[in-house]
């Protein structure tokens, strides 16, 4: 699904300086594959997912998803495959804070002109355990309820890819450990997630790893105890020094 080529993004300094964040990166994610994108603060791993999102474009090298090139196309055309193709989860959840939890689940079907589905919305928040709170506005919700609505969010345009920036990055450890069971969960369904973390026992629940270390692949792996995953599979990885 994912197939990226000697892949380069630098940024430029306000004086001139270039600043290299990624360099020569390549590797392919298949359909259905849940894999960890892992690495230190400024690795490059960011870069990386923006990239992966059609959020950004990459200096030099190419980006094929689903078997496209969109490695340079414009904004406008970017955007269209991000509305069809993939749903995004962020650390910080990104919610309207004046809306409830249906109304945030409604806002990816705006952007594609089609009529928004209210009964879709309510039926994905019902799969992420939300079902009785869609009417409560996101600011009463706890953090783990705030990224449920998120990943209802991310579903709603029923998109093949998910992409998650640090997930669990603002929740306590027992929320954290419910999203990372709802991903999971999304996976075994058929969608392929990709997730970016510095977390070791995040990245356990993942069959694959990338580490990304000074904008280069370092790493290329399978999990250990990839088929239980879970805290089983984060003791398993810590062992192994992973």
């Amino acid at each position: 699904m994912i197939e990226v080529s000697h892949l380069a993004r630098t940024y430029t300094r306000g004086d001139g300086t270039p600043v290299p964040a990624l360099r020569d990166v390549s590797f392919t994610i298949g359909k259905g594959e849940f894999v960890t994108i892992r690495g230190a603060s400024g690795s490059g791993k960011s870069s990386l997912l923006n990239i992966l999102g059609c959020l950004d474009t990459p200096t030099s090298g190419s980006y094929r998803l689903d078997g496209e090139d969109v490695s340079g196309y414009t904004d406008q055309r970017r955007s269209h495959i991000r509305n069809r193709k993939i749903g995004f989860v962020f650390q910080s959840f990104n919610l309207l804070p004046r809306t409830t939890a249906a109304e945030n689940v409604e806002i990816p079907a705006l952007y594609t002109g089609g009529p928004v589905d209210r009964e879709r919305a309510l039926a994905i928040l019902g799969k992420v355990g939300l079902g009785g709170r869609a009417e409560h506005y996101v600011t009463e919700l706890s953090g783990g309820e705030q990224q449920r609505v998120a990943i209802a969010r991310a579903l709603m345009n029923d998109p093949p890819l998910l992409l998650a920036d640090e997930p669990t990055g603002n929740l306590d450890s027992a929320a954290g450990e419910s999203v990372m069971k709802l991903l999971t969960e999304l996976h075994r369904e058929g969608r392929t997630i990709v997730l970016v973390t510095h977390d070791e026992g995040v990245a356990a629940y993942a069959h694959r790893e990338i580490l990304i270390r000074d904008g280069l692949v370092a790493a290329d792996r399978p999990q250990p105890g990839r088929d239980t995953g879970g805290p089983a599979a984060a003791a398993s990885a810590s062992g192994a020094g992973a």
